[in-house]
């Protein structure tokens, strides 16, 4: 300040002067600014969930697929072993006597091995099922983590608009967009 009474006003104080004229639109720029930025984070964190549901899903998918190739080829040998029974039970009606014994051994040995392929073939079918189940229940939370995601990338969009148009409206919704998304992140977590 000189002494006859006249000011010469920096960079900073005409950018005070300027922001408590405008102090709402400031105001309204930092809310819209802060509330898009914690918005962005957990959008990248529910789109991370998301991927990493869909990966857990096509893995559970594939073991299903593994173990049913494994089913298959035991009911394939169990097929065999039956086959091997029926020709041993043929032999036995028209062999001699001398050989029934034989046979009749065989037949037994058969039907033992098959009930033991059999059994191991069931509880594959049963941890296939089991995978398949996992794999539908992660897809499910999947599309949840989606959603999630998708609410809250519109809710940063309305975010943009209501900075350019300055409408208290479109404020007000993308908060209501942002509440939205975060509850069905909510959901996507709790596995409902």
């Amino acid at each position: 300040m000189s002494e006859e009474g006249f000011e010469v006003h920096g960079p900073h104080d005409h950018e005070l002067e300027h922001a408590g004229a405008h102090g709402g639109e400031q105001s309204m720029t930092s809310q819209i600014a802060m509330f898009t930025a914690i918005i962005a984070t957990f959008g990248a964190i529910f789109g991370y969930m998301a991927g990493a549901t869909q990966a857990d899903a096509g893995l559970f998918k594939n073991n299903a697929a593994i173990i049913k190739t494994e089913a298959s080829n035991q009911w394939n040998y169990y097929q065999s072993k039956s086959s091997k029974q029926n020709l041993w039970e043929l032999a036995l009606d028209v062999a001699p006597k001398s050989r029934t014994e034989f046979y009749t051994t065989e037949i037994a040995r058969y039907k033992a091995e098959k009930a033991e392929i059999k059994k191991g073939a069931e509880k594959l079918e049963a941890d296939a099922k089991e995978w398949e189940e996992r794999s539908e229940h992660q897809m499910h939370n999947h599309h949840q983590w989606a959603l999630a995601t998708t609410i809250l990338q519109v809710c940063v969009a309305l975010a943009a608009i209501a900075l350019l148009t300055r409408k208290s409206w479109l404020q007000k919704g993308m908060y209501g967009v942002g509440a939205l998304g975060l509850i069905m992140g909510v959901v996507a977590y709790m596995h409902i």
